[in-house]
């Protein structure tokens, strides 16, 4: 299996396909406040994930009722509940498959293509059931979970191994040393400008606002990019730093709080205090 999601990200060929879908999932959900929700910004945790808990859930339960005799009623309620909640799973799916990078969404593209599989079989094992041929509806079923399986295990090498969706930022947070740590005179930041320091080589930047200064870690968490070459801008009412690679926008004075995606994790914000008129920071 590791051979196999390697060669996975290594093949280029699935850009071509890939690219289009880009380019088609971008046009479809074209709102911002559309990609927000599917990205989970408002939850403040990748939406998607959440979703399949549901799908996943009725479909094994579904396995179960499967192997006990006299639960035919409950099985078909669950495998449609299951199949019903797998349509939106997978519209907040491709919304974050979209703003990943290149092989990323080589293997979210089979990922997809598994649980698509699965989905139809789940659709079959319905159609079965309903019309009273229990027995192809439980095969239907069984194949289905085999399908949904394998695309949860490249689902769990995207979020394990490459990356996708988690915050690749907070990791450096802890090569910080304890304690407090001098980065910058108060006097000499500028106001609503931001300023890059580093702190244990861990790169950090400094937005002055009146007597408070925000300390935030540098490097966004959807996909590392540099926030420090990012854009400061209003969104309702409250600084916020952009994003330059993806568009990812975090207030600067309201504890790095994430307010537009792909990112759906707030940014790590730093513990402030003043001392002699020396800014000084830690870990909160």
């Amino acid at each position: 299996m590791r051979a196999l999601t390697t060669k996975i990200e290594q093949t280029s060929a699935l850009d071509r396909v890939g690219d289009r879908l880009q380019r088609a999932v971008q046009a479809t959900l074209r709102p911002q406040r559309v990609r927000d929700l599917l990205h989970g910004v408002w939850l403040g945790h990748p939406l998607h994930p959440a979703m399949v808990q549901v799908p996943v859930g009725a479909w094994i339960s579904t396995a179960v009722l499967d192997l006990m005799p006299g639960q035919q009623r409950a099985a078909t309620t669950l495998v449609t509940v299951g199949t019903a909640s797998a349509l939106p799973a997978a519209v907040a799916g491709w919304n974050d498959w979209a703003a990943l990078s290149r092989d990323q969404r080589r293997v979210g593209l089979v990922h997809a293509a598994s649980n698509s599989v699965g989905l139809v079989l789940y659709a079959g094992s319905i159609a079965a059931r309903l019309t009273g041929r229990h027995r192809l509806g439980r095969t239907l079923a069984y194949l289905g979970l085999g399908a949904a399986s394998a695309g949860a295990y490249l689902g769990g090498h995207l979020a394990y191994k490459q990356g996708a969706q988690v915050n690749q930022s907070v990791s450096e947070a802890h090569l910080i040393g304890e304690g407090w740590h001098p980065v910058a005179d108060l006097a000499a930041l500028p106001e609503r400008k931001l300023v890059t320091r580093e702190i244990d080589e861990v790169s950090v930047i400094l937005y002055r606002h009146g007597d408070d200064v925000t300390v935030m870690l540098e490097r966004c968490p959807h996909q590392s990019g540099p926030l420090s070459r990012g854009e400061v801008r209003e969104i309702d009412g409250h600084p916020c730093v952009v994003c330059p690679w993806h568009g990812s926008a975090f207030q600067l004075n309201s504890g790095g709080k994430v307010v537009h995606g792909p990112a759906a994790n707030d940014q790590q914000v730093l513990a402030t205090r003043v001392v002699d008129g020396v800014l000084q920071t830690r870990l909160s």
